[in-house]
C-alpha cells in the first residue's frame, strides 16, 4: 500500500521526479524521443521522455486511453522494452479522423499501427478499437489484463477522465502511477476546465496524489489505496 507522505516526503517525490526526467537529457532516449516526438505526438517532449521513464520503472501492466498517431504508446514500448521485466502495453483507440491539423490524418488507427510497426514495437503493444467506455471494449482489456494489474494509466482521450479512471479502477495497483494530459493549456482547449475539475476533486477527496505539472499541461500522480467504484 502507497504510505501516506508528509510535506516533506511529498515535496521530495516531486523532485525525484522531476530530476529523474531532467537526467534523461543526457541520453540517447531523449533524442530518439525528441525527434519522434516532433513528427508524431502533441504532448510536449518532457511528457514524453516522462512517459519512457514510468513505462520503464513502473510494477504492472500499462494501460493507455487514447492513442492518437501513438506519440506517447511508442514512448510507453521504448520504457518496456529497456525494463528489467516484461509488461503488457494496452492502448485504447476508437480511431476515426482529423482535419485541419498539424498532425490531420484520414485514418488514426491507420497511422497509429504505421508508426508502431516502423518504430519496431508493434509486437509490444495490444490495440483495442473502440471507445474505453463501451463494454466490449472493457471486457477486451480485462481479457487482455487477465490476471495482471495496471501499474500506469495514461489518459489522454476525452475531458471525462474520472469515468475512466471509476470503469477501470478494480484493475489499478495501489500507487499507480497516473499521466492525465490536458489538465492545463491554452484557453482554446476545451477539455481543460473538466478534466481539472475532476482530477482535483479526485486529489481532494484522496484518490490521487499529485506529483507535478509537465510540459503545456500534463498532470501526473499516483493513486493512493482507496478502493475505486468497480465497472458496472
Amino acid at each position: 500500500m502507497l504510505k501516506a507522505m508528509n510535506d516533506r516526503q511529498h515535496y521530495q517525490a516531486c523532485f525525484d521526479l522531476m530530476q529523474a526526467v531532467a537526467a534523461y537529457r543526457y541520453e540517447s532516449i531523449h533524442r530518439h524521443l525528441e525527434k519522434f516526438g516532433k513528427r508524431e505526438s502533441m504532448v510536449h517532449l518532457d511528457v514524453l521522455v516522462l512517459t519512457y521513464h514510468l513505462a520503464r520503472i513502473c510494477r504492472g501492466s500499462i494501460l493507455e486511453i487514447g492513442a492518437f498517431r501513438g506519440g506517447a504508446t511508442v514512448a510507453a514500448a521504448w520504457g518496456v522494452r529497456d525494463a528489467r521485466e516484461a509488461k503488457k502495453l494496452i492502448t485504447i483507440e476508437p480511431g476515426g479522423s482529423l482535419r485541419k491539423h498539424p498532425l490531420a490524418t484520414r485514418n488514426i488507427l491507420g497511422s497509429l499501427k504505421r508508426n508502431l510497426a516502423r518504430q519496431g514495437v508493434a509486437e509490444r503493444v495490444t490495440i483495442v478499437e473502440g471507445r474505453s467506455f463501451e463494454p466490449e471494449v472493457v471486457a477486451a482489456v480485462h481479457r487482455a489484463l487477465d490476471a495482471d494489474q495496471v501499474g500506469l494509466l495514461i489518459l489522454d482521450a476525452d475531458a471525462n477522465c474520472k469515468r475512466d479512471i471509476n470503469c477501470y479502477g478494480p484493475k489499478l495497483m495501489d500507487g499507480c502511477w497516473l499521466i492525465i494530459d490536458d489538465y492545463g493549456g491554452s484557453a482554446d482547449n476545451s477539455k481543460v476546465s473538466a478534466t481539472k475539475t475532476q482530477v482535483d476533486e479526485l486529489v481532494n477527496s484522496g484518490r490521487l496524489l499529485p506529483l507535478g505539472y509537465y510540459g503545456f499541461g500534463t498532470w501526473v500522480g499516483r493513486s493512493q489505496g482507496i478502493m475505486l467504484p468497480r465497472a458496472r
